[in-house]
């Protein structure tokens, strides 16, 4: 019989079952509280008794990731690759700014999004993380870098709406008054634009930040790096983020990697303008990063000048993301396939 992962449960479910094995409801608080102190086995609980440790270790499965690779940059962001307990492996970046410590994680083993420009779709999706695997990021991206994670950017490999369930208690889990207790409007969430997930995170109203994955403003530009385009288009997608903000009250953040030649003209910007012009929305115009298996390159300076003074003229809130990490393939994806390419081992 398969173990359940410990770090699944929220405290009440760990009560219920710890009650069942005749437990005191007490020993569920100092398990979940020794989780979110970073522990990373049930050997180091040491106010439990031996034997009660001994018989967790017997019944759960405790995860622990493992460093494969650190990488840490000039500007401070620090990479990590992580293996998990079945030889997989994900990213997760941790970043310094001055308003405090962000974490970016994955929320897939791999993305079968298939998105032109990144890094993580290629080789497709090959399982969804735990939500005790998205917390395990957060945790120990603290413990090794010694810095307190004050953010949650989930960014990194996968698509976390197509892991709903998971991420939506990882949410519970990191949120918790017992445990690290990150309020949802310190987390993002980014989303290539699954529309019917995007309606039921609504229904949630738990406050977060909604990142969405646009990169181009138009169904023809869209649907040449954003398969998911072909299932629900532009104006589908713009038509949920607007049901999202009427319910929330939660300003929608737009993603937008500029792409020389792809989505960058002048025709692209006022498109964008037009459409996002009187809703409140931020742009985040990122500079793209270089795929080794892609021909897809950055755009000019030039061009995300004049991108971003048409969208100033239309109204449109809009920054450019400060590029961190850039010496250290800190975009994500890139260090796993690294991996991959290396070792010949996928996953």
């Amino acid at each position: 019989m398969e173990r359940t992962e410990i770090k699944t449960l929220l405290p009440e479910e760990l009560a219920a079952e710890f009650k069942a094995m005749g437990l005191p409801a007490f020993r569920a608080k100092q398990v979940f509280r020794w989780i979110h102190r970073q522990a990373a086995s049930f050997a180091e609980m040491t106010d439990l008794p031996l034997a009660l440790r001994e018989a967790l270790e017997q019944k759960y499965r405790f995860t622990s990731p493992k460093v494969l690779r650190k990488q840490v940059s000039s500007d401070g962001t620090v990479k990590y690759l992580w293996e998990l307990w079945d030889g997989n492996s994900v990213e997760s970046v941790v970043m310094r700014y001055a308003h405090g410590n962000t974490v970016c994680i994955s929320s897939q083993v791999g993305c079968r999004q298939g998105c032109a420009f990144c890094a993580s779709t290629i080789g497709g999706k090959i399982r969804d993380l735990s939500s005790g695997e998205l917390l395990d990021q957060v945790l120990f991206s603290q413990k090794d870098s010694g810095v307190k994670i004050n953010n949650i950017v989930l960014m990194g490999i996968g698509e976390p709406l197509d892991n709903f369930e998971n991420v939506t208690k990882f949410l519970q889990l990191v949120n918790h008054q017992d445990g690290i207790q990150i309020g949802m409007r310190h987390i993002s969430l980014s989303t290539c634009g699954i529309v019917e997930k995007i309606d039921k995170l609504r229904e949630l109203d738990l406050q977060l930040t909604l990142s969405v994955s646009l990169h181009a403003p138009d169904d023809e530009t869209r649907q040449k790096i954003m398969p998911i385009n072909r299932r629900y288009n532009v104006d589908e997608l713009l038509a949920a983020c607007d049901r999202y903000f009427a319910a929330t009250g939660r300003r929608i953040s737009f993603e937008y990697a500029m792409i020389d030649g792809v989505n960058d003209t002048q025709m692209h910007a006022e498109l964008l303008g037009r459409r996002l012009a009187h809703t409140g929305s931020h742009v985040n115009l990122i500079p793209l990063n270089e795929v080794e298996e892609s021909p897809l390159k950055p755009s000019k300076p030039d061009n995300l000048k004049r991108f971003v003074g048409i969208l100033k003229e239309y109204g449109v809130n809009v920054t450019i993301r400060r590029k961190l990490g850039g010496d250290i393939d800190a975009s994500c994806g890139q260090l796993r396939r690294k991996r991959e390419r290396q070792t010949g081992v996928t996953g």
